[in-house]
């Protein structure tokens, strides 16, 4: 008797033990979408990706000798991981192109639907749209001029609030409250400290007619072809409190004093506006930009020295005005052409200033082999110069994601 019921017991224990179905756990690797490890039943992911941009260029200035450039242009590695049932995700991102490599590492939390809490150092939020976008996702070797003259990589270090409502309306308010002085903010070491105050950014989107397809938002081309016309309309400010860098992603670059010979740094502001439509295969961008200073009473050059007249504030900070429109079309073969005018405009003419009054075109041809992931970028610009000269640039570059 006692024998049966052990093995009624044993029978009844084993068939339990079945019924549990072991987690899964696999790790895959796709071109394009890296190295992927899924643990527990796709709770937990870590992905290893990168990027390399091999590239060469041209530049030519009238009665000179042209340049060329054979080089990588950036070189990414990256790492990311979820959380599922935690609400938590990271990523980190290098480019060893540079000779300080980090451009993104930042934590976020995701408390409930919609909501994102970000720590660390990311895209700044309060920069034109192109600014918002990774650079695999550029439809241009370059970013326009708008872009490099009153930006630098677009990163900044802090927390980053983002909100989602809606879906035939979209309204997405995000804000940002940062260091002010830019990518790797901490310095060279301990002594190499942030200087003046925080950073304040906002920036709100609007989608009348829905959000875009999801991954078509984060670029400027239409891969995706929209089926339904879409657009995007967004306005973003910021107010650095203390700034010593020209665009305010940096410190130390300059130093300004007030009247006891002590340092004191203004305070540097940007709007921009922007719109963004896609509808199979089109896209076209608009983007606009208003930079100032501020705090400017009391402010010396020097030591004990003469007072910093208003309109010499340009030669320290970027202030004036850009804009940059592009007209693109690919097709869903992948091949695209685009077209681009951009354009800056110091605050005060006739003075030294940081932003030198320049514009130009560029017209380029793009093959996409493999969605964003490989393809091939020509393009051509012509620039017109501050001293009136004209530089033609020509850019090929390639682009593996892996």
């Amino acid at each position: 008797m006692k024998n049966k019921i052990v093995i009624v017991c044993l029978l009844f224990t084993t068939l339990g033990v079945a019924q549990i179905k072991p987690k899964k756990h696999y790790v895959n690797f796709e071109p394009g979408s890296g190295i992927n490890f899924v643990f527990n039943d796709s709770t937990y992911l870590f992905k290893i990706s990168g990027m390399v941009q091999p590239f060469i260029g041209y530049e030519k200035l009238p009665n000179q000798d042209a340049d060329y450039y054979f080089n990588a242009r950036r070189t990414y590695f990256n790492m990311s991981g979820v959380a599922v049932n935690e609400k938590v995700d990271f990523f980190l991102q290098l480019d060893y192109s540079r000779p300080d490599p980090l451009l993104d590492a930042w934590i976020g939390y995701h408390p409930f639907k919609g909501f994102t809490m970000a720590f660390g150092q990311k895209q700044n939020i309060a920069n034109n749209r192109e600014m918002l976008l990774m650079e695999d996702q550029l439809t241009f070797p370059g970013r326009s001029l708008l872009s490099t003259e009153y930006s630098r990589s677009g990163r900044e270090f802090g927390i980053f609030l983002e909100q989602r409502f809606g879906k035939s309306f979209g309204v997405v308010p995000q804000f940002s409250a940062t260091s002010g002085d830019g990518r790797n903010s901490f310095g060279a070491d301990s002594r190499d400290i942030d200087l003046g105050g925080f950073k304040w950014s906002g920036r709100i989107d609007l989608y009348p007619l829905g959000y875009f397809t999801p991954g078509n938002e984060v670029m400027i081309a239409d891969l995706y072809h929209e089926q339904e016309f879409k657009f995007v309309i967004g306005g973003a400010a910021s107010y650095n409190d203390g700034a010593s860098e020209a665009v305010g992603e940096g410190h130390g670059d300059f130093t300004l004093y007030d009247s006891q010979g002590n340092p004191r740094q203004p305070d540097y502001r940007q709007v921009y506006g922007d719109i963004l439509m896609k509808y199979k295969g089109f896209s076209l961008l608009g983007e606009y930009n208003v930079s100032t200073a501020t705090k400017l009473e009391g402010v010396f050059k020097e030591e004990n020295g003469d007072a910093l007249l208003p309109t010499e504030i340009s030669q320290y900070l970027a202030l004036g005005t850009g804009y940059n429109v592009q007209l693109g079309y690919v097709t869903k073969n992948g091949y695209g052409l685009d077209f681009r005018y951009s354009g800056v405009t110091p605050e005060f003419e006739n003075v030294d200033s940081v932003i030198g009054s320049r514009d130009g075109w560029t017209l380029g041809a793009s093959k996409y082999f493999k969605g964003n992931d490989l393809k091939v970028q020509a393009a051509f610009s012509q620039i017109n110069q501050t001293d009136g000269s004209s530089l033609t640039v020509g850019e090929l570059l390639f682009q593996v994601i892996f």
